[in-house]
């Protein structure tokens, strides 16, 4: 998350992803600048291996997925965390899917991996009333973090989920600015909100809880001049003035949908809706579109960790 944090810590390990289905931690030292100038010239860089894809298997409406993460070149260790697996629940197919952008370092993030969809599921109004079941875990898993800041430590994290039921049904939930952007008969509909700190609902939030916006000249909006979202999980230091719920959205899946995109912030500050979606249109392997948006990303310089998944219905 190059940029959202003024002050940057390195994180004290890296997400690497060794399956289709979910990523796992590995080795948390830095490696020398030599090398990792090698790699990243070659766009060989250790999360060039997080990628995968995957299908549903019990869905009358198919659903395929394929995600791509690459790291970035900002100086500090991965810290996007990723979700993309299917579940059986009381007889139902879910597709569970996520982007987690940390910021300060990676437990945050890698906690959220480990435990947001599972305490999701574990709201007793999931079934019935599932936008108010997430908004409840979204803001209950916050509140762990915070209180247990001494073990996942000061840093925070954005979140875009989508949870796909049976093929038939979509669910979206974000706070931060990673998005979520579906194709609706060839044409880009962002399913998310971007919760930037200068809009008037968030500053006036922000405003009323004692904190302040700030936007210095060649810089964006910051809370308290730090953070440039204002909405997150965790961030100690500003748990007082930004808010962890979430933005939901259901959405029914008809024969318009074609395809929706995922991604942290590193594909959208250097690309547009609409762009992302004719990019990878033609393509049908989910993992070959996730992996041309992350690396169409990086030929338009971003150097923030880029994180994409991209789900096909009724492949």
């Amino acid at each position: 998350m190059v940029g959202r944090m003024e002050r940057q810590t390195a994180s004290s390990s890296a997400s690497c992803s060794s399956s289709s289905s979910s990523s796992s931690v590995c080795g948390g030292k830095k490696r020398p600048d030599i090398l990792n100038m090698i790699r990243n010239a070659s766009c060989l860089n250790s999360s060039s291996a997080d990628t995968g894809k995957g299908r549903s298997k019990l869905s009358t409406n198919k659903v395929t997925h394929g995600f791509h993460l690459v790291e970035g070149k900002s100086g500090h260790d991965m810290e996007d965390y990723h979700v993309a697996e299917y579940k059986y629940v009381k007889n139902h197919e879910l597709g569970l899917f996520a982007i987690f952008d940390g910021h300060l370092g990676d437990k945050v993030p890698s906690y959220l991996k480990a435990n947001l969809f599972s305490n999701i599921m574990k709201e007793p109004l999931f079934w019935s009333s599932p936008q108010e079941a997430i908004k409840n875990a979204y803001c209950s898993t916050n509140k762990y973090i915070l209180e247990n800041g001494k073990q996942l430590g000061p840093g925070g994290s954005t979140a875009v989920t989508a949870i796909v039921v049976d093929g038939k049904d979509m669910l979206i939930a974000n706070v931060g600015d990673s998005r979520a952007v579906v194709c609706e008969m060839g044409s880009a509909n962002q399913l998310t909100v971007d919760h930037e700190p200068d809009t008037t609902e968030e500053r006036q939030r922000i405003e009323k809880h004692g904190g302040f916006v700030t936007t210095f000249p060649g810089d964006v909006p910051r809370v308290n001049g730090q953070l440039a979202v204002a909405r997150a999980f965790g961030d100690q230091s500003l748990k007082a003035h930004l808010s962890s719920k979430p933005d939901t959205r259901h959405v029914p899946i008809d024969s318009s949908i074609e395809f929706v995109i995922l991604a942290s912030d590193g594909l959208w500050k250097v690309m547009k809706n609409q762009e992302a979606v004719d990019l990878v249109k033609s393509i049908k392997d989910p993992k070959a579109a996730a992996k041309r948006l992350t690396t169409e990303a990086l030929a338009r310089k971003s150097k923030d960790d880029i994180s994409c998944i991209v789900i096909r219905f009724r492949c």
